[in-house]
């Protein structure tokens, strides 16, 4: 083989991002494949490269026998000794086959397969590229949009992968060229297709990681995220906690002037996000979840069942409550309560139970 051959795996390999060794096990195996056909697909035919000094040795063992029964896999005494002197009865031969010998299907046959592992390459890079990334979340520019189910293409690093219309936020709109943030939700191999890359703008996921980003705290753990609860577009709910009595975990998350949170919101396309303490004490922390409407109490109905029961301000019931029970809901989500809202006065009880 010539020196052109090795330095064009070797641009192979640089421009698909795959191993050299990779590629020159599938090669040999390819060339095995192609030469197996000259001897009815028997398996005596090996092959070896040797990047370092150029070269590719392809042969067929051979048994050395007394008398012929299979001329695929047998020779004589005689005709072994052509081939190395010191050949034996009961031993075996290694026959040298020369490639461009080959017929132009077997060709066909090894090109063939040599493209099929550069493609199992290829999926086994981009898997293994996807699963680094799990549950992280990443950055994609918009290739296309389909303009039949609104999904959306998008190009994340040297892969792609498509975002679902059902996975984009409610309201949004993309065109080609934008940059787009995803979380990875899950990656499964595909059974020899493309691997599934399963993408979200709506998974809570994608907010814990945008305050791991924003906010130094977290990131090194001074500030632990225990729960998110979201209604992707339109609120989300995070509660954080810390064990640093120095810092304000709130304050944190909601940055100098409130930046830290501005640059959340802004990256969700303007959903509003209440960043809430977390607390050990249930009817504290259900107080705190019901943000920003005001709180005068919360009676524990039921531990056993979380049901509990919080008391508001006449004039802050419908805030407690929310645009179509929204508030109370994430907040019942948040905490893992159930959350009946009664006003101070005593009138309305149960409007509000989640």
């Amino acid at each position: 083989m010539s020196k052109e051959f090795f330095d064009a795996v070797t641009a192979v390999a640089n421009e698909k991002g795959i191993s050299e060794e990779y590629l020159y096990e599938k090669i040999s195996a390819a060339l095995v494949v192609a030469a197996k056909h000259e001897f009815n697909g028997k398996d005596i035919v090996h092959c070896d490269i040797d990047p370092e000094k150029q070269k590719i040795k392809l042969y067929v063992t051979k048994n050395v026998v007394e008398e012929i029964e299979d001329e695929d896999t047998d020779l004589t005494l005689e005709q072994a000794q052509l081939i190395r002197k010191s050949a034996k009865v009961g031993k075996t031969v290694d026959i040298p086959l020369k490639t461009k010998d080959f017929s132009r299907v077997i060709a066909m046959t090894a090109k063939h397969v040599i493209r099929q592992g550069i493609r199992e390459g290829e999926r086994g890079m981009m898997i293994q590229e996807f699963r680094s990334k799990n549950q992280e979340l990443l950055t994609g520019k918009v290739e296309r949009i389909d303009p039949i189910n609104g999904n959306v293409i998008l190009t994340i690093g040297k892969n792609t992968a498509v975002l679902p219309k059902t996975e984009q936020v409610p309201g949004e709109t993309f065109k080609e060229g934008d940059n787009v943030k995803v979380y990875v939700v899950d990656v499964k191999d595909g059974g020899g297709k493309s691997p599934k890359v399963m993408i979200s703008r709506t998974h809570p996921g994608i907010v814990r990681r945008l305050f791991e980003q924003e906010v130094p705290e977290i990131f090194d753990g001074t500030i632990e995220i225990k729960s998110v609860s979201r209604e992707a577009g339109s609120r989300t709910k995070i509660a954080v906690l810390t064990k640093d009595e120095d810092v304000d975990p709130v304050g944190a998350c909601i940055g100098p002037r409130g930046q830290r949170v501005s640059n959340i919101v802004e990256a969700l396309g303007g959903e509003k996000i209440d960043i809430v303490k977390f607390s050990e004490d249930a009817a504290e922390y259900v107080g705190a979840a019901l943000a920003p409407s005001e709180v005068c109490s919360v009676e524990i109905i039921d531990e056993s069942a979380k049901s509990c029961r919080a008391t508001v301000p006449d004039d802050q019931l419908s805030l407690a409550i929310g645009n179509k029970g929204q508030n109370v809901r994430l907040a019942a989500k948040l905490t893992g309560w159930k959350i009946d809202i009664k006003p101070e006065s005593g009138f309305f009880e149960g409007t509000g139970t989640i």
